[in-house]
Formats: structure tokens, C-alpha cells, sequence
């Protein structure tokens, strides 16, 4: 009895994870957006359908070689919204 319930804990809790997607930006408002960047530093979020990307609050989140560009998404209350930063690579080789 103690193992199956040990066991049920544990799928369940596997199944809770797995549930969890990321934020949504077209879901929530543009303050929302820009919040959960600067409260996070770095964090992705789903753009729309199936597209998501990498949002940083400054260049501490990036590689190295990696420098920032504005990035702007979609949000609930604007079609374009600034939310920080997306880190690219530096050198005008690497498009």
C-alpha cells in the first residue's frame, strides 16, 4: 500500500512538471511582460503559435562574445511591446 502511494506521488508530481509550460507574451499585458524579465534577468517566452525566444534584462545575461539587441513581443494590450533585450552573437561574420 505504502509503495503504490509512493509511487502515485511521484507520477503525479513528474506530471505536474511536465505540464508547465512558458509564459505566453499575447496572454498577458506589456507591463506583465517587461516585469517578468527585469524580475527574472533572463527568461523565454512564447511569442505566439509555436515561436518563443530568450529575453535578457541587460548584457550580464549573455555570452561573452554575445552583445544585446531591443526586442519587442506581442502583449495583450499592445502588438508591440519593449521587453528587454535579446543577446546575438557580436561578430558581423556570425548572422
Amino acid at each position: 500500500m505504502t509503495r503504490t502511494l509512493i509511487a502515485l506521488l511521484v507520477l503525479g508530481l513528474a506530471g505536474a512538471a511536465q505540464a508547465q509550460g512558458r509564459p505566453q507574451s499575447p496572454t498577458l499585458s506589456c507591463a506583465a511582460n517587461r516585469q517578468s524579465v527585469l524580475a527574472n534577468g533572463a527568461i523565454v517566452l512564447g511569442t505566439g503559435g509555436y515561436t518563443y525566444d530568450r529575453f535578457v534584462r541587460d548584457r550580464s545575461f549573455c555570452q561573452f562574445d554575445e552583445t544585446v539587441f531591443p526586442a519587442w513581443v506581442p502583449a495583450r494590450d499592445t502588438p508591440q511591446c519593449f521587453v528587454g533585450y535579446r543577446c546575438k552573437n557580436a561578430s558581423p561574420w556570425d548572422d
